[in-house]
């Protein structure tokens, strides 16, 4: 990507633009500063390529607003969705590097971006930027175990109920993803059918049945395509064989406000 196509990223007064970002907002103001100097600002459309895969990583990007997904070609020439970014993740290999799979977005999206050896001066001379850093990266290595274990349950609606459990557990703080109701919790699906099909490694009309097997069985209730209300968490849990998925701290306070929703 270009940075010559991306335009600063700047807002009237002297706000810090970046202060109100998950994670990004809690590093010293001086370091925010440092990164609000060399930040720049892309809109992508849904469908549009982010980075190629196999291609240098010149850039660090952290999703403002939207859904990336990150894709995988395999060798007979399908597609692979291999995980999702969400609002505050950074994306793009610090110190060089290929990159192993390609990032599009998934639903329109903004990005802020920097050019990475700008980025890497101010990792260097900041302990806190550099622990961001790994806290990022051990965060992508607790979703790629999610989504491996999810992959390794035999039916779609056991993939299907992790997929929403990892969506209560990781998301929740997105607001216009996870919203609590006296009644149940409410999870819009932020990705297509088919990306939901290729994460979860089967094809868009098993996703479908079992979308509708959950809701027979009572477990959940489809208000929308791509919204539905929880209604049974610890029956939803029990399809998968009450793995360890998500964060089970971040379920447990969903359930707590769920019960304080009741009354």
């Amino acid at each position: 990507m270009a940075e010559t196509l991306a335009e600063p990223a700047t807002r009237t007064g002297d706000e810090c633009f970046l202060s109100d970002m998950a994670r990004i907002g809690d590093l010293p103001n001086s370091v925010k500063r440092d990164l609000q100097v060399i930040c720049r600002r892309r809109l992508f459309s849904c469908g549009e390529t982010v980075a190629e895969a196999g291609e240098p990583s010149e850039f660090v990007g952290i999703v403002r607003e939207g859904i990336l997904r990150m894709q995988k070609s395999l060798p007979d020439g399908r597609e692979h969705v291999v995980g999702l970014l969400i609002e505050g993740d950074m994306f793009g290999l610090v110190f060089g590097g290929p990159l192993h799979f390609a990032i599009e977005a998934a639903t329109d999206a903004e990005i802020y971006i920097f050019g990475r050896a700008a980025f890497e001066k101010i990792v260097m001379s900041s302990m806190e930027l550099d622990r961001l850093l790994l806290l990022n990266l051990m965060n992508e290595l607790d979703r790629a175990r999610d989504w491996m274990v999810i992959l390794s349950l035999p039916k779609i609606r056991a993939r299907l109920s992790g997929f929403l459990i990892v969506m209560c557990a990781r998301f929740q703080k997105i607001d216009h993803l996870i919203t609590i109701s006296r009644r149940a919790i409410r999870v819009r699906i932020p990705i297509s059918r088919p990306d939901l099909a290729h994460l979860l490694g089967t094809r868009v009309e098993s996703i479908s049945r079992a979308l509708h097997a959950l809701a027979d069985d009572g477990l959940i209730e489809i208000l929308q395509p791509d919204l539905v209300e929880i209604r049974d968490l610890a029956a939803l849990s029990e399809e998968t064989g009450e793995l360890d998925l998500g964060d089970p701290a971040s379920l447990q306070r969903l359930v707590r406000a769920l019960r304080t929703a009741q009354g």
